[in-house]
């Protein structure tokens, strides 16, 4: 696992979804028209997506692709849900980021607004929220002397948002989701239970006990999130098409994407491999980790 690439998201209105980034997060447009995701054209893919498009914030990039008919986000999702996926977006003043959200009319989480974590959290200061199709996301923002250094770099025009630091996802069994991410070369970083009434505000449940689990690849960053909650407890995993609001994907760059697929089935996830193959000379391979959460391994070389 070399790094990871982007992000992808389906949408059910590319322009709408465009605009809130660019607008109430401060995205570039990279391609509005973008061509659809090589995965796409994998076997036994049934994706046909009507639009892309490209969105970049610093080095770190989204990728949409609009199904207009797209099953939309599930109704009541909490944190805790195991199909919970969000993007920590990072920023160097917080007051003025959540002060662009809140005049774009964004859909809070997080109660009472930004929170501040204790210091056996890392004393970082977050606020999740919705996107406009539902997406979750969050505003981060790291003291002095935490987090990746590049993001504690000067930045021309000193922009309030900087750049994805990571994608987190909600898992079911810890144990289970580090043994899978370790078949494919990813490493444990950092350990943490996150617990107190300020978690409790930031995922809006009550009663919050959370093992947070960094994995990260050759790259720091972005990384990988394992989020395990304790209480309360998540539903059971919804299967959701590939073409549905929630099936986020993780794009990976790697070498060797067949030796990491062996890799996986050796170590008991067989069912984890949803397709594969060669597309335009390069190698690619969609999976899907023990509670549904998708992603692409994409060949070095391409």
């Amino acid at each position: 696992m070399q790094r990871l690439l982007r992000v992808g998201r389906n949408t059910r209105d590319i322009g709408r979804a465009i605009a809130f980034h660019r607008d109430a997060l401060g995205f570039e447009v990279i391609d509005a028209d973008a061509p659809p995701p090589t995965w796409m054209l994998l076997p036994g893919v049934d994706a046909a997506p009507s639009r892309c498009a490209r969105l970049a914030l610093g080095a770190q990039e989204l990728e949409f692709t609009e199904f207009p008919d797209a099953a939309p986000y599930p109704n009541g999702s909490t944190p805790c849900d195991p199909w919970f996926q969000h993007c920590a977006i990072v920023v160097s003043d917080m007051d003025a980021a959540y002060r662009r959200l809140v005049a774009q009319g964004t859909i809070p989480i997080t109660q009472d607004g930004p929170q501040q974590l204790p210091p056996s959290t890392g004393s970082v200061t977050a606020f999740k929220f919705r996107d406009p199709d539902g997406h979750p996301l969050e505003l981060i923002a790291f003291p002095e002397g935490t987090g990746d250094p590049c993001w504690q770099k000067p930045r021309s025009g000193n922009p309030a948002t900087l750049g994805i630091d990571h994608s987190a996802i909600s898992v079911a069994d810890t144990g289970r989701s580090v043994v899978f991410h370790e078949l494919l070369g990813l490493e444990v970083e950092a350990r943490g239970l996150n617990r107190g009434i300020e978690q409790q505000r930031l995922d809006d449940m009550a009663g919050v006990e959370v093992d947070v689990i960094a994995m990260q690849a050759a790259a720091r960053t972005p990384h990988l999130e394992l989020l395990g909650y304790r209480t309360p407890r998540g539903r059971a995993v919804a299967s959701e098409a590939v073409t549905a609001v929630v099936a986020d994907r993780v794009v990976w760059q790697v070498e060797g994407v067949d030796a990491l697929l062996e890799a996986v089935t050796a170590g008991g996830f067989a069912d984890a491999v949803v397709a594969s193959g060669r597309i335009h000379g390069a190698t690619l391979a969609l999976l899907r980790d023990p509670d549904g959460h998708r992603m692409v391994l994409a060949d070095a070389a391409a």
